[in-house]
């Protein structure tokens, strides 16, 4: 098969469209033909190389993905070659306390398609059968694609975090990343008044016509003044930050007493100055989420398929052109998902 691999950490020029081995499939898994994969920041990070995490050469990432089933394990029951299908990026034990406590995402063995196993980001991968879902005929793959890493965690983060309730304030930074995009959805259907930030103008009303109520482009002006000013002092009741140490200040002072603020990233680092008065003496709670359950997969699987939610995509583009897929999303240049056809 064809696939994007690196052999070396280094800029989105070592990403390189390569002939690479076919998966082997286990007797639990199922082999699909990548139709679309959607490019998130775990694939950028993991292409430049993180602390603590040892990966294989050479590499394939990519850990969303929708396309046609080909073949299947002979202990698989469910899925059929043919079908149509959609992934969902969390690999999970199903036998450890949290896992079989309904809560997946923090299974002692977690990790997601394209972390520690191949990826996306080829014309075919294989994946254990829990992992994948059929999806509707009039949906696309490309759409398909584009959801599940970002939708589930941002309905995660609102949903079942910080439990979004009518008539709440929400704020979410940098809104017009793939998260942002998915939690300003998500917030609006929970009742919320949406408060989006973005660094430029254009990005703002591009928040704004998918749902966000109010608009703060924080590159001309401090986002937590805006919000002091906004709601005459009172703050925010939510804060969604994965940004980490650039906004973690400005975070804490946009809540309200009492107020949550949850973060499933550190795009700018994981090692914020944070005033400790903010927490204890307003008493905000501080609320980390990674990924999510297969329960909330089959919740925010729904709404999409029923239209309530809609993916994002900022661009479609060839599998070959992944570097150029990396570079843009580093530069900032996107409103939503980029996402590769091979």
């Amino acid at each position: 098969m064809k696939a994007v691999r690196f052999h070396a950490h280094g800029a989105p020029e070592v990403l390189t469209l390569e002939d690479a081995p076919d998966p082997i499939v286990p007797p639990d898994g199922v082999l699909v033909e990548v139709r679309a994969a959607s490019v998130n920041h775990l694939d950028i990070w993991l292409r430049k190389g993180m602390p603590g995490i040892k990966v294989p050469f050479p590499k394939i990432v990519g850990a969303d993905a929708a396309g046609v089933v080909r073949l299947v394990g002979p202990l698989v029951k469910r899925v059929q070659p043919g079908q149509r299908v959609t992934l969902n990026p969390g690999i999970q034990c199903c036998t450890c306390e949290f896992c079989t406590s309904g809560r997946g995402s923090m299974c002692l063995t977690y990790t997601l398609i394209g972390e520690n196993s191949d990826g996306a980001y080829a014309g075919l991968i294989a994946v254990p059968e829990r992992n994948v879902h059929a999806i509707p005929d009039a949906m696309s793959f490309e759409e398909a694609a584009a959801y599940p890493l970002v939708y589930l965690t941002a309905w995660s983060m609102l949903v079942t975090k910080a439990q979004v309730r009518p008539g709440e304030d929400v704020l979410i930074l940098s809104a017009g990343a793939g998260v942002g995009t998915a939690c300003i959805q998500i917030a609006k259907m929970c009742g919320a008044r949406v408060f989006a930030t973005a660094s430029t103008d254009e990005k703002v009303e591009k928040c704004k016509a998918i749902g966000a109520d109010v608009g703060i482009n924080y590159a001309a002006k401090p986002f937590d003044t805006e919000i002091r000013r906004i709601t005459e002092k009172r703050g925010v009741d939510v804060v969604v930050d994965y940004i980490g140490k650039d906004t973690w200040q400005q975070s804490l002072r946009s809540l309200r007493r009492g107020g949550r603020l949850v973060t499933c990233g550190a795009t700018t680092g994981y090692d914020p100055v944070e005033d400790l008065r903010h927490i204890f003496f307003r008493q905000v709670e501080i609320l980390g989420s990674t990924m999510g359950s297969m329960a909330e997969f089959d919740e925010v699987t729904r709404c999409v398929f029923r239209g309530q939610l809609k993916p994002i995509i900022d661009r479609v583009m060839p599998l070959a052109d992944a570097a150029e897929a990396h570079r843009l999303i580093e530069a900032r240049k996107t409103f939503g998902k980029i996402v590769l056809t091979p």
